[in-house]
């Protein structure tokens, strides 16, 4: 029976975005394992789950100790495949492999590289420079976006390079958005029917940059309100600053929610702020939701949102450009519903449906998979998620 390993920074990484694919190998008749960190907790589409000490900084000790448990687990094992996601992850389990006696296929998933773009220059040389170093072990490297592929073929990243569309957006949990649940959520934020909502649903850090959003509040109108469901390190901080800019009554800190739809059914504009992305999750299923978008102009954005009329874009990190953006949209309501509307039709060659497929292909590609790709039926999976 062949046996791929899946790896990533932390198990929520593999529960919120990997278990179709889980499911998909063991439909076929893989045995799917999972490594990854902060702690492993139960996954129900992996046989079996290893918990893996990866530490955020990179030079931490704790990460030679990543390694070292990775690549006992791999000769342990003998997989045929690893596939491997997030980047310190993906760093470290691609080291693991260097030197193996047998050593697995390794496939590579970037979700969008920290480097580039707008992100800091000394972080950037060191990030390219280990993508670099992993670059004679990876056997099938896919990307999400334009600029990544074009860095990651210029600078030779992988033997075998694809750009896929995403990972797939489940868009099936988010039909349930609007309706009852709309007035609902409005109604627990004290958000009339008057009101304008903007949503960024994302992770409390220096990259997803929330704390521009609030400084934007501040040129928009008293009826534009402002939620941020999310979690994370800057959360307090961002919290504290629309406080001090008089906007406890604007601006929702809700905390992590679990049934995002209902959020996107309340809101009326998506926005984001964020420095840099893989092909953003948030993003596409605003747009499924028929939700006009307001994003910052960096990677990720721009594949979603250039081309197909769905949205604006400002500078990244010009709250004054995104308070503008915003308001445009407000002022005319008849492109808005245009917006929305593009946006649902634009999204559909990136839901899971379609994208499963491309992904397996690309692994069959390498790889003898076994079975039949096109049948592996996600109809149970969707039930699971």
């Amino acid at each position: 029976m062949p046996r791929i390993l899946f790896t990533a920074s932390t198990c929520s990484h593999i529960l919120q975005f990997h278990r179709p694919y889980l499911a998909a190998f063991r439909d076929l008749g893989w045995t799917v394992d999972v490594a990854c960190g902060s702690p492993a907790g139960d996954i129900p589409e992996a046989c079996r789950t290893v918990e893996i000490p990866f530490e955020k900084q990179m030079f931490s000790l704790r990460n030679g100790a990543a390694l070292v448990k990775l690549r006992r687990l791999m000769a342990a094992s003998c997989y045929d495949v690893v596939s491997c996601h997030t980047s310190l992850a993906s760093f470290f389990t691609r080291m693991a492999v260097v030197g193996l006696p047998r050593r697995p296929k390794v496939v590579c998933t970037a979700h969008g590289y920290l480097f580039g773009e707008e992100n800091p220059a000394a972080k950037g040389v060191l990030l390219a420079a280990a993508e670099k170093m992993c670059a004679p072990v990876t056997d099938l490297l896919m990307t999400m976006n334009g600029w990544d592929t074009r860095y990651a073929v210029d600078h030779k990243l992988g033997r075998r390079i694809a750009e896929i569309p995403g990972i797939g957006l489940d868009a099936h949990r988010l039909d349930a958005a609007g309706g009852e649940t709309r007035e609902a959520v409005r109604q627990s934020l004290g958000v009339g029917a008057e009101d304008v909502l903007l949503l960024y649903a994302a992770e409390f850090s220096q990259r997803k940059s929330q704390q521009v959003l609030v400084r934007a509040m501040t040129l928009l109108p008293h009826r534009v309100k402002l939620a941020l469901p999310g979690q994370g390190a800057l959360w307090e901080e961002t919290m504290a600053l629309a406080k001090s800019l008089g906007l406890e009554d604007r601006v929702f800190f809700p905390g992590q929610v679990s049934r995002i739809w209902e959020w996107f059914g309340a809101a009326d504009i998506a926005v984001s702020a964020s420095r840099s992305e893989g092909l953003p999750f948030n993003l596409m299923e605003a747009m499924y939701c028929g939700l006009p978008v307001v994003a910052s102009r960096v990677k990720g954005h721009t594949d979603l949102l250039d081309r197909s009329g769905a949205g604006l874009l400002y500078p990244y990190g010009d709250w004054r450009a995104c308070a503008e953006q915003v308001q445009r949209l407000i002022l005319n309501p008849g492109e808005k519903g245009k917006m929305g509307r593009r946006g649902r039709e634009a999204v559909r060659p990136y839901c899971l449906d379609s994208v499963l497929p491309q992904v397996m292909a690309q692994y069959a590609a390498l790889i003898p998979l076994g079975g039949d790709i096109s049948q592996a039926s996600q109809s149970d999976r969707r039930s699971e998620l």
